[in-house]
């Protein structure tokens, strides 16, 4: 089976990090202790840099790089191939890994560091672009890439799923239209579709059928929590963080013809469009949720999934891949998982979000051309394969990958993944976000509307007080007038 990429143009890209982020993780930071950055003897201090010779891997020979890490199952692909990369150039590499409810933290705070930085190379969200890119923290790419001196001539960036690699450029201009301008800030690593993943025995057993409009969402989410009271019927994210947005909630607000800004960077969180989709959300969460609903991040979500406390979730789709597995699934729920495109909005339009896993230069690495060295052998074909087929990185970034035949044996054995993932990706799956350099602080603050509704307030009049703060912040930056 041929499997082709359907994707038709990312059009909106959510942008700043600040250091209000706190996404909830689950166990200890991990690490390698870090080896302070040193001044090598790179010829180039930017991207653009002219040079000539030939490439090679072991241009670096004798070098040692600094990596910060994310605590994912990606994370553990790559530290568990690092020595491979090690032996291919000569160089040692130490990495750190945090988990989410503190990485994101601890990425910012380096990388205003500059030249004083400790890490070379950091895993990053396509989001984050819109945040580090104006700030000078984040080598521009393109120069690296074009350059035969500096990159293998089997890279084939080309390969990189073109929306993916334009979701990373950016010309610091905020607006809808500027993807795929300006310089290349990250690569992509690997990427998240948000989908609708189910216990298929719980459903076989009721004659349930995954739903396909907002209103059959909120309707099977309450009967199986009427069927099996002990779990929740759905189980969604809630924390206080801008990621509370951006899955599930963010495809059914988009899938519905919602918007989060208009032309003019006008907040329109308060629409009626936005406020019918937020007050059924709310019904669903309160009616078939989990009771701590407010604390759930990416992890909680999958933990109580994979464990047999849902009978079904609205998250990333790997994020059901991940609680599959002999080593994460209760046995009640191992085998027994399937997926299905989101529900479809009135217009039967499916608008799905993605987050975009990516590697990025930090600016004020003194080993720039060696970082290249690494950044490009982690989304090389090789690795990203041997990540996608013996690993658990899922969904690859290559299209090579996806018409692998052992790539696509390997997911056929999921109920429904590759079925689910042609739909929704043929049908305008994109970060459905408008950029905007307030990204993150906005949109945390949207997360506290939504809690503030599940509480007991007003949808309406809650949104309304969203959209007059937002409007006073944006027009505060000069993002509007």
């Amino acid at each position: 089976m041929k499997f082709t990429s359907h994707f038709r143009g990312l059009k909106g890209l959510s942008l700043l990090l600040t250091l209000s982020m706190l996404l909830a993780a689950c166990g200890a930071p991990a690490s390698t202790p870090a080896a302070d950055s040193g001044a090598t003897g790179d010829t180039t201090a930017a991207a653009g840099g002219e040079s000539s010779g030939e490439f090679d891997w072991g241009m670096c020979q004798g070098e040692s790089l600094n990596l910060l890490l994310n605590q994912h199952p990606y994370q553990q692909a790559l530290v568990s191939e690092l020595p491979a990369f090690e032996e291919l150039t000569g160089m040692t590499v130490s990495y750190d890994v945090f988990p989410e409810q503190n990485y994101f933290d601890k990425v910012t705070i380096d990388l205003q560091a500059g030249n004083s930085g400790t890490y070379d190379a950091f895993m990053t969200g396509a989001y984050m672009i819109w945040q580090y890119a104006p700030a000078g923290w984040m080598e521009p790419l393109e120069g690296y890439i074009s350059d035969p001196a500096k990159t293998n001539p089997d890279y084939n960036f080309e390969d990189i799923l073109p929306d993916l690699r334009n979701s990373e450029m950016w010309n610091l201009e905020p607006g809808m239209q500027n993807l795929g301008q300006g310089s290349q800030y990250a690569l992509p690593w690997g990427w998240e579709a948000n989908a609708y993943m189910y216990r298929k025995d719980i459903f076989d057993a009721n004659s349930l059928t995954p739903p396909t409009s907002l209103d059959e969402l909120v309707e099977v989410s309450k009967q199986l929590k009427e069927i099996n009271p002990d779990m929740a019927g759905i189980v969604v994210r809630g924390s206080l963080n801008w990621a509370t947005i951006h899955p599930g909630f963010m495809t059914m607000y988009a899938s519905n013809g919602c918007v989060d800004y208009d032309e003019n960077m006008v907040p329109q969180m308060n629409s009626a469009c936005a406020v019918e989709v937020t007050e059924k959300w709310i019904d669903m969460v309160r009616s078939a949720g989990p009771e701590a609903w407010t604390t759930y991040t990416w992890y909680q979500a999958g933990s109580d999934f994979g464990a047999g406390k849902a009978a079904s979730m609205f998250d990333a789709d790997i994020l059901g891949y991940f609680q599959n597995q002999p080593d994460t699934a209760a046995a009640e729920v191992l085998g027994n998982v399937a997926w299905a495109p989101g529900p479809l909005g009135p217009d039967g339009e499916l608008k799905t979000n993605i987050w975009i896993w990516s590697l990025a230069m930090n600016a004020g690495s003194q080993k720039k051309d060696c970082t290249w060295l690494f950044m490009q052998w982690a989304t090389g074909e090789e690795f990203l394969t041997k990540g996608a087929v013996e690993y658990s990185m899922v969904n690859p970034v290559r299209q090579a990958i996806w018409e692998n035949e052992d790539f696509q044996a390997k997911m056929a054995e999921q109920t429904d993944y590759l079925e689910t993932f042609n739909t929704i990706s043929s049908n305008n799956m994109q970060i459905q976000f408008t950029p905007q350099p307030l990204f993150f602080e906005t949109t945390t603050e949207w997360a506290q509307a939504l809690q503030d509704i599940y509480a007991g307030q007003d949808a309406q009049e809650r949104l309304d007080k969203l959209v007059d703060s937002l409007t006073e912040q944006l027009q505060d930056a000069g993002i509007t007038q």
